[in-house]
This record gives structure tokens, C-alpha cells and sequence, in this order.
């Protein structure tokens, strides 16, 4: 099975065709008037709801049969119908056009899949099976809503709003991830979670206003040893150290694997084999290389 390439796409006043009236199509279009797209939808037949957005100039209805002049323009296609000879053609006329396409429940006929959504708006978190097993994405995000808080959506709409604010405050990299460290897990979150949003934004803008008298951190460093070659062995405790330290330090042993669960922005550098020989001055000579790099500093090695 070929590997999905993970897309979020802007489709806001951009033209996106369905081809079907009845409730999957219902349905898709819903969510892509959720996301301000220029929605056509066409076919004979539409549902209550559909004719009802029709009348309101929400959506464009196109009453006559299918044809190709329906794709002119279209940024992407969804095929909702129950005939899968017309949501072939409608997927090859797509494909001419070299215009994205899925066919509702037909991998084999889709170039994308529309994945299952958490919607904690402008958060979103997507999970795809890559049309292979729909159900088990479904029961996935099923456990995940239960997982994040309802709150994290206003959370990220005021990170967004402040974000400037932010990043004059805290202009070196690790103040400002410790900011948002801060903003994710203290306070702010939980009067949002109150329902007191003014509160929020007072605490929020109180932080930014103190910012520049805070003392920057002491250097640490956390060791990680052994290090299992499995990513799936590590600790939780392991994950929170890769995804906090500025600079990994590794052994040659230490795979892609793990390392790829850490901050993507982290610097890397490759543990000499001659430094592994005097461990009682290896933390003062790799706190000292990384220096000006970041305050937190992963030491990462695997047995002999």
C-alpha cells in the first residue's frame, strides 16, 4: 500500500466540487463549509439540509446530469454517490485535470482520503488509516476526544492572538518554549477550562509583561542510559527528556528511530567513542561543546 502524504489544505473561498445530493455528501459538504470552501455540489437530488444551504447561497446547486465542465476551476472533487461507475468517471476526469479526488469509501478510486477529525478548532488532530482500516481510525480519535480538553481550542486561539506579543517578549528560541510550556500547563489553561477567558488573557499578558526579568535557567543535562534501540521501550520519562532538550548527544548506536521522537528544531552531535572513556568529565566537556546551543542537553547512549 502506498504511503499518504499527511496534508492540512486552506480551502477557504476556494472551489470544491461533490458530486452526490444524499447524506454522505450532506456530510462532506458540511465540513467543508466549516472550512469557508466555495462549495458546488451536483446532482439531480438533494437531501433537506443540502437544498436548504442551496437557498440560503451557502452552496452552489447544479441540477443537470454529471459532466465534465462540472471540474473546471475545482481545487478538489469528492464523489458521494452510490454508483461506482460515476465516481470512476468522476475520479478520471479528475485526474486529467490533475485536480485531487476521493471516491467515499473507495480508497482504490481516491487520490486523497479525508481522515478522521478532533476537532478542538483551530486545533485539529487527523487520524488515517490510509483507507485500510476506516474502523479502527474511527475508534482511534473515539479514545482521543476523551483525551484532550475541550479548552485547548480557545488555548490555541490565544496562543494565535498573542503570538507576536510572544515572540517580541521571549526573542531567544528556549525562552519562548519555555513561555509556551509555561502557557500549556499553568494557569491560563485551567481558567479557560473555568470558562473565564478575560481572566486568561490577563494572566497570559502579566507573564509577557515580566518576561525580561526572568533569570534564564542553569544548564542541565539528562541522561538517557541505556537508551533501548526499541522506541517503543522507552519511558514516558524518556519521551518528556527527547522532547525537552535544545541538543541531543549520541553514540553511533543510537538509532534514527529514537531520535526522530525528539524535537525536530534540537541539535544533534555524534558522542566520540573517546569522550565514553572518562565519564567524570564528560558532563562539564558536553555541557561546554553545546553551550550557546540551548539550557537542556540529552545524553543519549545504548550498552556496549
Amino acid at each position: 500500500m502506498t504511503a499518504l502524504y499527511p496534508l492540512f489544505a486552506d480551502l477557504d473561498g476556494r472551489p470544491v466540487l461533490i458530486v452526490g445530493g444524499g447524506a454522505v455528501a450532506e456530510r462532506k459538504t458540511r465540513a467543508l463549509l466549516h472550512c469557508g470552501a466555495a462549495v458546488r455540489v451536483g446532482a439531480p437530488r438533494l437531501t433537506r439540509t443540502l437544498r436548504a444551504w442551496a437557498a440560503e447561497g451557502r452552496l452552489a446547486h447544479l441540477a443537470e446530469p454529471y459532466h465534465e465542465g462540472w471540474l473546471e476551476s475545482a481545487w478538489l472533487v469528492i464523489a458521494a454517490t452510490d454508483d461506482r461507475a460515476l465516481n470512476a468517471r468522476v475520479k478520471a476526469a479528475a485526474d486529467a485535470r490533475r485536480i485531487l479526488a476521493n471516491v467515499v469509501d473507495d480508497p482504490a478510486l481516491s487520490s486523497f482520503q479525508v481522515p478522521a477529525i478532533v476537532d478542538r478548532a483551530p486545533l485539529t488532530i487527523a487520524i488515517s488509516s490510509g483507507g485500510a482500516a476506516p474502523v479502527l481510525a474511527r475508534r482511534l480519535r473515539e479514545r482521543l476526544e476523551a483525551l484532550f480538553d475541550p479548552a485547548l481550542g480557545a488555548l490555541a486561539r490565544l496562543a494565535g492572538d498573542h503570538r507576536a506579543a510572544i515572540r517580541t517578549a521571549c526573542p531567544d528560541h528556549g525562552a519562548r518554549r519555555r513561555f509556551y510550556d509555561w502557557l500549556h500547563d499553568g494557569p491560563v489553561l485551567a481558567q479557560l477550562r473555568a470558562g473565564e477567558p478575560a481572566a486568561a488573557e490577563r494572566t497570559l499578558r502579566a507573564r509577557l509583561d515580566g518576561a525580561g526579568e526572568e533569570s534564564p535557567p542553569a544548564h542541565r543535562l539528562d541522561w538517557i542510559d541505556p537508551c533501548p534501540a526499541d522506541p517503543g521501550q522507552l519511558t514516558l520519562h524518556q519521551l518528556r527528556l527527547l522532547n525537552e532538550a535544545d541538543v541531543l548527544v549520541h553514540d553511533a548506536g543510537v538509532g534514527e528511530a529514537v531520535l526522530s521522537l525528539a524535537r525536530r528544531d534540537a541539535d544533534r552531535h555524534l558522542l566520540d567513542a573517546g569522550e565514553r572513556k572518562d565519564p567524570g568529565t564528560l558532563r562539564d566537556k558536553i555541557l561546554a561543546r553545546c553551550a550557546g546551543r540551548g539550557n537542556t542537553v540529552a545524553l543519549i547512549s545504548q550498552p556496549a
